[in-house]
């Protein structure tokens, strides 16, 4: 893993002075090396900027950017099968110079084209300039798993593995969008494609971008859709037979990130999911596997203790350690560097504190994310299978009698219930409901911190909702579910944009790379089709996936409540955090930004810290927010 840098200026004014600046801002991406190719021609200068974090081939021929017949590559990321592909593309008469899966590409791509990247298993994001036809090929995984963002105005086009990377370009203009703002504030993160910033973008997963050089013109296509595998026809499979073909598939893409000529290790949080990468790593594996915990501040929230009775089961090297609230808090001022978007998961301060223990041992580490989207994990499934279809059975005028009586009567003025924890929200979101009873409105009532009222009281201006993943409609009638409908859309939202950022920034910033196992393509086009009693069981989630692990952990040691990775953050706020608050909460600063309602902001203080304590996720988006806002528009 890596980080790239680059541009391709029509106006010629860039070099490699500008080349540099922008990829050294990636560092911490990759401290091993750095590498330029700068490319004239009469109409444009293309640079092509690359950090190195040497995991494969550490010798020079894994050096980029890489060269090869016209074709010039920097590349983040690994194609985990490039050994076989490099054996096909010998058979076709290729000679290679190095071990490196760059090389494989480059080759790759000269004999098959854009359709070379149906043959990649791996996480990857790359751009090739075509120096003989005289254009800009760029892409990213299917998943999204490595992160893309580009930049075009006025004959400029900037991108890079991070957004801080295209703000040390002097042609780039930083201009925040309202309506991106208003979209972090409902999600925690700016859904993909959009950015926080105007004429800037990230690449959607599962798809490529074409710059021409002659005309100017840009294109995406997408050459993979999660939706094409859940849009096959249902598996005729039985479930001991599932059972067997799921473990041959896991095994194969568990064994695959393990393709490394460095250390690799697993994070082991307890888990199903993270219990399955370990224990088939293990049983595969004559070495003991090195497996990672952290504990955190909240007793309540810690599963070191399940983890490290899992990792004595299986006999792991483990490697287990306690951070103190004082080492959590002081990751806090240093979040808005690495995520130089705004990004509101407080888990990224357990996941940077564990990717630095992990570091101290390993370059390489396994995050068994994805289990929940592709086996049907969380809680929020629950409540769409048990309640949703209650919702939808209250005839419509009873809804909507209820809806207009709850609009007239806001939440502060019922009696009693207003005292109560979440009362407030949970009244806006069963307002919804019965307003649109859909499986979207639905789902959005579960996944947003905040509503449409709460953000029009807010901002100044007005906003728009932005277009996304959640707008999505490609799920066939024939194959529809309001299980896969969710586990489709989280699959392209959640997990996209929330949990692969948040674990590839927090590895990152230690220049550890993280792998994703269970974000190998064949598994989630696999499972997709699968009966879906086979991943929910009359209330049991997971179903395949944990009668797996029980066949090498007992299933008593794993019975016990979803655990998240959190942290206390009310207490925090009210505490330790609270002078960050008075600083980015103050009236004259909102005044100066001139972005949001200062009542309103001041309103949701003040209620917080007179015992509102359900308002803390808000506080703490906006104090995420303010502090980005800070680091990369006052002081940048």
């Amino acid at each position: 893993m890596c980080g790239i840098s680059g541009f391709v200026d029509f106006n010629k004014k860039s070099g490699k002075n500008i080349l540099e600046k922008m990829n050294r801002t990636l560092h911490h991406r990759g401290p091993d090396g750095e590498g330029y190719g700068i490319f004239e021609t009469d109409t444009s200068i293309t640079g092509l900027g690359h950090r190195r974090l040497s995991i494969i081939d550490l010798s020079e021929g894994g050096s980029q950017p890489k060269t090869y017949k016209g074709l010039h590559i920097t590349f983040n990321g690994e194609i985990y099968n490039y050994a076989e592909i490099k054996n096909s593309l010998v058979s076709k008469g290729h000679t290679f110079n190095s071990h490196s899966d760059t090389e494989v590409i480059l080759h790759a791509y000269e004999e098959w084209g854009p359709a070379a990247l149906q043959q990649f298993i791996g996480m990857f994001a790359f751009v090739i300039y075509d120096e003989t036809n005289k254009k800009i090929f760029a892409c990213r995984d299917r998943a999204g798993v490595k992160p893309f963002f580009y930049y075009y105005k006025d004959g400029l086009f900037l991108f890079a593995s991070e957004l801080k990377a295209l703000l040390q370009h002097p042609g780039f203009t930083k201009e925040i969008n309202t309506d991106a703002v208003a979209a972090f504030l409902q999600f925690g993160y700016v859904p993909t494609p959009n950015c926080i910033f105007n004429d800037t973008h990230k690449l959607k997963p599962g798809h490529y971008l074409l710059l021409n050089l002659q005309t100017k013109a840009i294109e995406t296509t997408r050459y993979w859709n999660v939706y094409d595998a859940y849009n096959k026809p249902e598996l005729k499979i039985s479930l001991p037979d599932a059972i067997s073909e799921a473990e041959k598939l896991l095994t194969s893409a568990f064994q695959y990130r393990m393709v490394s000529d460095v250390p690799v290790g697993v994070f082991l949080s307890g888990g199903y999911d993270s219990s399955c990468v370990t224990a088939i790593l293990q049983k595969n594996n004559t070495e003991k596997i090195k497996t990672f915990t952290i504990g955190v501040p909240d007793v309540g929230l810690n599963e070191a203790p399940f983890a490290k009775e899992i990792a004595a089961h299986l006999g792991t090297d483990h490697t287990e350690y306690y951070c103190t609230q004082k080492e959590a808090l002081e990751i806090v001022p240093q979040l808005p560097f690495f995520y130089d978007e705004p990004f509101a998961d407080s888990s990224a301060i357990p996941t940077t504190l564990v990717s630095r223990i992990a570091r101290e041992k390993v370059t390489v580490a396994l995050s068994a994310d994805a289990g929940d989207e592709i086996f049907a994990g969380y809680n929020r499934y629950d409540y769409m299978v048990k309640y949703g279809n209650s919702i939808k059975k209250v005839p419509g005028f009873m809804r909507r009698a209820t809806a207009a009586l709850m609009d007239i009567v806001p939440a502060d003025k019922i009696p009693v219930l207003n005292k109560k924890y979440l009362f407030h929200s949970r009244y806006e979101k069963v307002k919804s409901l019965l307003k649109e009873p859909s499986a979207k409105n639905i789902l959005m009532s579960l996944t947003r911190q905040m509503g449409g009222r709460d953000l029009t009281n807010l901002f100044i201006d007005e906003f728009k909702n932005m277009p996304s993943y959640f707008d999505s409609s490609d799920l066939s009638s024939e194959r529809y579910s309001v299980l896969s409908y969710m586990m489709a859309i989280d699959y392209q939202t959640y997990l996209l944009d929330d949990i692969l950022q948040k674990v590839d920034r927090a590895g990152m910033s230690v220049s550890l790379e993280g792998r994703e196992p269970f974000l190998d393509h064949r598994i989630i086009e696999w499972a997709a089709q699968l009966p879906l009693d086979y991943k929910y069981n009359k209330g049991n989630k997971k179903f395949i996936l944990k009668e797996i692990v029980h066949k090498y952990i007992p299933a008593t040691m794993m019975d016990r409540p979803k655990m998240g990775f959190g942290i206390p953050i009310a207490n925090w706020l009210q505490n330790n955090l609270k002078p960050f608050v008075d600083l980015y909460f103050d009236e004259q600063f909102i005044s100066r930004q001139n972005i949001f309602n200062n009542d309103e902001i001041q309103k949701i203080k003040k209620s917080f810290y007179e015992g509102k304590v359900e308002r803390a996720e808000k506080i703490w988006y906006i104090l995420m927010f303010q502090m980005w806002y800070d680091k990369w528009i006052i002081n940048n």
